[in-house]
């Protein structure tokens, strides 16, 4: 270890600070830019990594994390929480500007927006936590950012809603009925109709059927066994989407889809084509305008949700994208919503190879390094418009709408 003084210049994609010593680029974790700051290095290959020793000179976008786990515990759950929100924004910005420039080689007029969101806290309507055996209990909790494997107790999550807070803490209070395992996971999930509980890990649960009496507030149990699919064991609603994607800031995801939407419909289409399609929100909004819409989603519950949900000249898809995308072509605009993984190099070919190509591709990604790969890999279109929107305050995650138009 080396102990270095440096001043950190931006945020990188994981919400490390970056900064410079003797020409090697500096990661530190819980930096802020413009911060002077006294680390603990490392060299790994042409970079180093360091932890925080001391702040000399305190930058003005820094401010006191207002969560005691983030300091306290160390937590992993959010990395720019010293950041004043501000500062954040502009962090992401950055974030986004540098993937495009750097990954994509895209030239960007001027550094992208990031619409902010309307609560920088208590915004989560969703919750994924570690289960450990300690002392004779399970406690649930988050790893800390410099100790993957260590897991601490949750006590609150200021950017987590109450209600789904308040769910964890009935499931915990059922802890005697859960598998005996050495290890699980479980996520709450909030929606304006039901609270489901999926757990993960275990081979066998007796006592689940106890554990759903012992927790009235749930609506929906779900498991997933050690290497086998998810499952619905218990309901008490007669939706069974209630394990499927969905984005954790509604309020976000609201304007976000509004704006996909506009943009869409600005092209005036006839045929869609909306992959990683989810439930539907996209297409049955569209659909809705009388336009024509194949939905394609690998995840059968949720296709099976979004099918109900379209009018009878629409359909819906269960499928993985590449696996199908070539015969759901041509179409007048195609709407791409992958995971952090980005779209799978067969779809990013058969986009490339339309003799008759969209007349836009609108790319919503949650990762701006695998955008910004893909974007390359789409060679044939170009970025006709950039905007991120802030689904994750306090992370270093950001939302991005990229709209690809034919180059020539």
């Amino acid at each position: 270890m080396t102990l270095v003084d440096l001043r950190i210049d931006s945020i990188a994609a994981g919400g490390d600070g970056v900064g410079r010593h003797e020409g090697l680029v500096v990661f530190v974790p819980r930096s802020a830019p413009g911060d002077l700051v006294r680390v603990r290095a490392e060299q790994h290959d042409r970079l180093m990594r360091g932890a925080l020793d001391a702040v000399l000179q305190p930058s003005p976008q820094r401010r006191e994390p207002p969560c005691d786990h983030y300091v306290r515990d160390r937590c992993g759950g959010c990395q720019i929480q010293h950041l004043r929100y501000d500062a954040q924004l502009a962090a992401k910005a950055g974030i986004i500007r540098d993937a495009m420039t750097r990954i994509g080689r895209v030239t960007l007029a001027s550094v992208p927006e990031v619409e902010p969101s309307a609560q920088e806290f208590r915004y989560r309507s969703k919750l994924t936590l570690a289960l450990r055996r300690e002392g004779g209990r399970w406690i649930a909790g988050l790893y800390r950012y410099d100790a993957p494997d260590d897991v601490f107790e949750l006590r609150d999550c200021p950017i987590t809603r109450e209600p789904v807070l308040e769910t964890w803490r009935e499931i915990l209070a059922a802890q005697h009925a859960l598998p005996n395992a050495p290890r699980l996971r479980g996520a709450v999930r909030l929606s304006p109709t039901d609270r489901t509980f999926t757990l993960e890990g275990g081979h066998r649960w007796p006592r689940h059927a106890e554990f759903f009496d012992a927790t009235p507030g749930l609506t929906q149990l779900w498991w997933a066994p050690d290497e086998k699919p998810r499952r619905l064991l218990l309901s008490r609603s007669g939706d069974a989407s209630g394990a499927s994607f969905t984005q954790v800031n509604p309020e976000v995801a609201t304007q976000l889809r509004a704006r996909v939407v506009a943009l869409v419909e600005s092209y005036r289409p006839r045929t869609i084509v909306d992959a990683y399609a989810g439930t539907g929100d996209y297409a049955v909004a569209l659909a809705r305008g009388g336009v024509r819409v194949t939905a394609i989603e690998r995840d059968r519950d949720a296709a099976r949700v979004a099918a109900g949900r379209l009018p009878e000249s629409s359909r819906a898809v269960a499928a993985a994208v590449e696996a199908v995308i070539e015969e759901s072509l041509p179409s007048d605009v195609v709407i791409l919503n992958p995971p952090r993984a980005g779209v799978h190099a067969r779809v990013a070919e058969a986009l490339q190879r339309q003799s008759e190509p969209p007349r836009a591709i609108i790319y919503v990604s949650c990762n701006p390094a695998t955008l910004a790969r893909d974007a390359r890999r789409l060679d044939r279109y170009r970025v006709k418009s950039l905007v991120g929107f802030d689904m994750f305050p306090q992370t270093a995650h950001v939302e991005t709408i990229c709209e690809l138009v034919p180059a020539a």
